[in-house]
C-alpha cells in the first residue's frame, strides 16, 4: 500500500471513527483518549491507521480485502460519523450537496456486492455516472456563495480534482470488463470517496 492510494486516507473515518462512537457509549472517557492518541498518530504519521488495521487483519490471520472492506463499510456510517464531511449552513445548495455527496458514496459502496453481476452492476454504473452529474451540478451552484477569489478556485481545483477520478473510474470500469480485475474497481471507487470528501472539507473551510 503506497500512501498515493486512497484506502489509507479512509481507514480512520470509515473503519475507527465507528468504533470510537461505539465505545463512547460504554466509556466516554476512554472513547476520547482512544481517539486522540491514535488522531495524533495518523497525524504525526500518516499512514498509521492503515497499518493499525492492516497489522490486526494480518495477526488475526483474516483474509481480507482491505480495498473491498473500506468499499463496503462505507455504506455504513451513520450520520453522527458524518459530522465531518457535513455542511452546517441551511441554504439549500449547501444541503443539497450533503445529500448528493452521502448518495454517491453508498452507491459507490454496493459495488462488492453488485460487481459479479452484469446485469445488475451495469444499472449501478448508470447510478453512479448519474449521482457524479448531480454532484458536480450542486458544487456549481455553490460556487457563487464561496467568498473570496481565492475560495472560488480551492473549490474548483477540487471540483477538477474529482473530474479527473471520475474519469479514471470510467477507464477502470472499461478495463474491468476486459481483463475482470475487481479490485482495481474498488481502488478506483475508493479514489472517488475520497475526492468526495476533499470536496466537503474544501467547501466548509471557505464557506462556514
Amino acid at each position: 500500500m503506497t500512501m498515493g492510494e486512497p484506502t489509507s486516507s479512509l481507514v480512520l473515518p470509515v473503519i475507527l471513527r465507528p468504533i470510537f462512537s461505539q465505545l463512547e457509549r460504554r466509556d466516554v472517557g476512554a472513547a476520547q483518549s482512544l481517539r486522540s492518541a491514535i488522531l495524533k498518530s495518523e497525524q504525526n504519521n500518516p499512514g498509521f491507521c492503515y497499518d493499525l488495521v492492516a497489522t490486526i487483519v494480518r495477526k488475526a490471520d483474516l483474509h481480507v480485502n482491505l480495498n473491498e472492506a473500506v468499499l463496503r463499510l462505507q455504506g455504513n456510517i451513520t450520520e453522527a460519523d458524518l459530522n465531518e464531511y457535513r455542511l452546517t449552513r441551511t441554504e439549500e445548495p449547501f444541503q443539497e450537496l450533503n445529500r448528493k455527496s452521502v448518495a454517491l458514496k453508498v452507491i459507490l459502496s454496493r459495488i462488492p456486492d453488485e460487481i459479479n453481476d452484469r446485469k445488475t452492476f451495469l444499472e449501478t454504473i448508470k447510478e453512479i455516472a448519474s449521482a457524479i452529474k448531480k454532484l458536480l451540478d450542486v458544487v456549481n451552484e455553490i460556487g457563487s456563495f464561496i467568498p473570496g477569489v481565492t475560495g472560488k478556485q480551492a473549490v474548483e481545483q477540487r471540483k477538477k480534482e474529482f473530474v479527473k477520478y471520475s474519469k479514471k473510474f470510467s477507464t477502470t470500469l472499461k478495463e474491468y470488463f476486459k481483463e475482470g480485475q475487481p479490485n482495481a474497481v474498488f481502488i478506483s471507487a475508493l479514489f472517488l470517496i475520497r475526492q468526495t470528501n476533499q470536496i466537503m472539507l474544501t467547501v466548509k473551510s471557505k464557506c462556514e
